[in-house]
């Protein structure tokens, strides 16, 4: 069952009860990741969110991290694009541990000037290894193309030189500016509403939560091709193109789409390039759902001679799910795959957790179990083969690779 009550200071707490496991998973979350930066705060959010747990007025780094393994827990955090959380995975009964801990790295962090600049070259080097392996950085690299300029293609990291010019003044307005908007406090597991709301009243009191809405500038993409040549074994590539967002009516439908076309080993993709061809060892799809917009990508790693021909493979593929519906066999398939990864995920608190505070963020209410599996459900061959055709359009897809490559080596096909 969910819970829900905003407290005095604008902090919404939500929670759902789970009596059968001894944990407790706790998140707070912020609206605000590389999205909101802008020309001069590049990384900024990625940043502070390290800085958070380099010591506060009453603990060092050493004694946050000692706390939290004192208890067998687990603490971190992640920035995205659209989103920050910093989290608590504990026992049960080292739930108000965890929320003055929290509490404390979220209100009481020094960002003290030393730290600042260790932390510079520990982001720095976060950066090299990134660069450092091309299976990762190819999406970043991917997405500053697709976007266009717009603030989704930021990299969450920064750059070397953004890095390098963050001042302690600076990196404290933008925290002030953009982490006590419209906070949402999540848990799941073993706990009571009533404990955790007076806990979390107790913990977080001084601070002051508004309620507010974060203005997003929506994207406009085209296709485009860009290459970067170096001396890899193999060429990394990414094609992708726009998608529903993650509150769309058709997010179901590009949920299964996904599935269908290269979201696992059954798929078109694995089946036709990995297995029947041996164009690759990984072929995949993936979604990247945004408040407002989203993008579906597909990812290969090929030999450079087999580059176009895995193209020409991934494009004829597009084109059948755009011209004939899939058969029911293989939706149902799909929607087997689709339920069951979400039933398995939700048997972890960390998971529940988070689906409570994006259904907060993105909807304003709990999405139930059984309305998400209705919504899977539902969804029809015809509603998908629709979706295809508003998505693989060659005027939105573009491609990116990395390696031993160059532009005139490639060429989309056309539909």
């Amino acid at each position: 069952m969910f819970n829900k009550t905003v407290l005095d200071n604008g902090i919404q707490v939500i929670s759902e009860e789970i009596n059968h496991v001894r944990s407790v998973s706790i998140g707070i979350w912020v609206r605000c990741g590389s999205r909101y930066e802008d020309d001069t705060s590049h990384g900024m959010a990625h940043f502070i969110e390290h800085m958070l747990f380099k010591g506060t007025k009453s603990r060092s780094a050493f004694d946050i991290a000692r706390t939290i393994d004192s208890v067998g827990g687990v603490m971190n955090a992640f920035t995205g694009k659209e989103f920050t959380s910093f989290y608590v995975k504990i026992p049960d009964y080292h739930l108000q541990l965890a929320l003055d801990l929290l509490a404390d790295i979220f209100m009481n962090s020094r960002f003290d000037g030393r730290e600042i600049a260790k932390e510079k070259s520990v982001v720095i080097q976060e950066i090299n290894m990134l660069e450092d392996t091309p299976d990762d950085y190819i999406h970043d690299f991917f997405e500053a193309l697709f976007w266009n300029g717009h603030a989704l293609g930021f990299p969450i990291l920064g750059t070397r030189e953004q890095v390098k010019a963050f001042q302690k003044q600076k990196l404290l307005r933008f925290f002030e500016s953009n982490y006590k908007k419209s906070l949402v406090l999540a848990a799941a597991g073993r706990l009571k509403h009533h404990t955790l709301v007076d806990l979390v009243s107790r913990a977080f009191g001084p601070l002051r939560s508004e309620l507010s809405k974060v203005e997003a500038i929506p994207p406009t993409v085209s296709s485009k091709v860009a290459v970067i040549e170096k001396d890899l074994e193999q060429v990394h590539i990414v094609i992708g193109c726009l998608a529903p967002s993650a509150v769309s009516n058709q997010r179901y439908a590009s949920l299964l789409l996904n599935a269908i076309i290269g979201g696992a080993s059954s798929s078109r993709f694995f089946q036709e390039i990995r297995e029947k061809k041996g164009l690759a060892y990984v072929i995949q799809s993936y979604l990247v759902p945004y408040m407002d917009v989203g993008m579906f990508g597909a990812y290969v790693g090929t030999h450079k001679n087999k580059a176009q021909e895995v193209l020409c493979s991934i494009f004829e593929i597009m084109k059948e799910l755009r011209e004939k519906p899939p058969a029911e066999e293989e939706l149902h398939t799909a929607k087997e795959l689709v339920k069951g990864n979400f039933l398995l995920g939700m048997e972890n608190t960390d998971n529940r957790m988070t689906k409570l505070a994006k259904s907060e963020i993105c909807f304003g209410r709990q999405l139930s179990t059984e309305e998400i599996i209705a919504g899977i459900e539902s969804a029809t061959s015809e509603e998908i083969c629709s979706l295809a055709r508003t998505m693989f359009v060659p005027e939105i897809i573009s491609f990116a690779a990395i390696g031993k490559i160059s532009e005139k080596d490639v060429s989309l096909p056309l539909f």
